[in-house]
């Protein structure tokens, strides 16, 4: 690849997103109706605190099934050790990143602030873009 696109051409800009006090049935009801799987978690001066995702939520119904206590902040079940991905990165690097960790989605980071979302999804894309047209031709095969 001779012009290694950045992340920026693929990431989502517009994002949904929780504050640590927000209510979690709350939180829950809008991954689900947005059909997204995760969300950045940002305090009242917009830094990121952390990232809610369906895996977190499950932990709020597990929870609930043995202990009857439905509830709480989305501050208690967001993942607070958010690992994140720098604005200009390109998809080479940032492909090496998702193949070496368990993450579906990285928050992206420009001098400190959010700004936007890059997933697995959006680097496939990014890198199927990349190729040329007969590389993906359906290859025939003999009976």
């Amino acid at each position: 690849m001779k012009n290694i696109p950045k992340i920026d051409q693929y990431m989502a800009r517009t994002l949904y997103t929780f504050l640590p006090s927000d209510n979690i049935h709350s939180a829950v009801k809008t991954l689900l109706e947005k059909r997204i799987s995760g969300a950045p978690v940002l305090d009242v001066s917009g830094a990121l605190v952390g990232v809610l995702s369906k895996k977190d939520c499950l932990a709020v119904v597990y929870s609930a099934s043995y202990h009857d206590e439905w509830g709480g902040r989305v501050e208690q079940f967001m993942t607070s050790d958010v690992h994140t991905i720098e604005s200009g990165t390109d998809i080479i690097e940032a492909a090496d990143l998702f193949v070496e960790s368990p993450y579906r989605r990285f928050p992206v980071m420009q001098n400190g602030k959010l700004v936007g979302q890059i997933s697995r999804q959006d680097i496939l894309r990014a890198l199927y873009d990349q190729w040329p047209d007969s590389k993906w031709s359906t290859t025939q095969t003999t009976n």
